[in-house]
């Protein structure tokens, strides 16, 4: 039997490193520059509505009808239409955070600052649930290098992959823990009128754009950043570059 035929099937990738591998798998998750603009048109045109129309109706539609030309855009090319897809998907659940407070007969102030409130408590969670990922020792990162190798698992008994896996799923945690943690006392104060409601929309709307994809591409460079200072194999007995 020869020596590739020994090797298991789950080691033969094209990315010989761990950090190849993540860097391939966040650049398919976040659909790279264009995909991070498309989910960020549509938050940026409500927000910059908001602030200067004050009509909130207008704001969603101005966000929705964004969304839908990018949406058709794709659909020409004949491209993926999953980033706008996600992107509408937030607008639709904001709306619908907007609807239950105008039913609960909120003010207009209100309603927007129910906009705000899926995405608080989005980051929140997925903070949350990735930080939980590390704490328990198997950071959602390394399951990215596992659907390269073919084994979901495997990488968990590299000890140095772990370790890589879990700095890089904590880089993803750093920007949800920030946002919430400067968005979600800014909400409470607004909904309790200690803050006048129109400046905490304000304040909202601009820290959404500053914390959003600006902030994302921070994380990723750090990301980047430490992927470029190592070379982990993906597998045991895989040879470095």
């Amino acid at each position: 039997m020869t020596e590739e035929a020994r090797e298991p099937a789950a080691t033969k990738v094209e990315a010989e490193t761990v950090e190849a591998v993540v860097r391939q798998q966040l650049s398919k998750a976040l659909g790279g520059r264009r995909g991070m603009a498309e989910a960020a048109v549509p938050t940026i045109l409500f927000t910059l509505t908001w602030l200067t129309q004050r009509d909130l109706d207008l704001a969603l539609m101005v966000s929705v009808g964004a969304a839908l030309v990018l949406l058709a855009v794709r659909l020409v090319q004949r491209s993926t239409v999953q980033f706008v897809v996600n992107a509408l998907f937030g607008i639709a659940i904001g709306w619908y955070f907007v609807h239950r407070s105008a039913a609960s007969g909120g003010s207009e102030q209100d309603q927007a600052l129910a906009y705000f409130l899926p995405g608080i408590l989005y980051n929140g969670g997925y903070a949350v649930v990735l930080a939980l990922t590390c704490l328990i020792g198997w950071p959602l990162v390394g399951f990215m290098v596992g659907s390269i190798t073919g084994d979901a698992t495997a990488w968990h008994d590299d000890k140095p992959v772990v370790r890589l896996c879990t700095r890089l799923t904590w880089l993803l945690v750093a920007p949800c823990l920030l946002r919430v943690a400067i968005q979600g006392p800014i909400w409470l104060a607004g909904s309790s009128a200690s803050l006048d409601p129109d400046t905490a929309v304000a304040v909202l709307g601009v820290s959404k754009i500053v914390l959003g994809w600006p902030l994302q591409l921070a994380a990723l460079g750090s990301m980047v950043w430490l992927l470029s200072r190592n070379r982990t194999p993906v597998a045991p007995d895989a040879t470095p570059a």
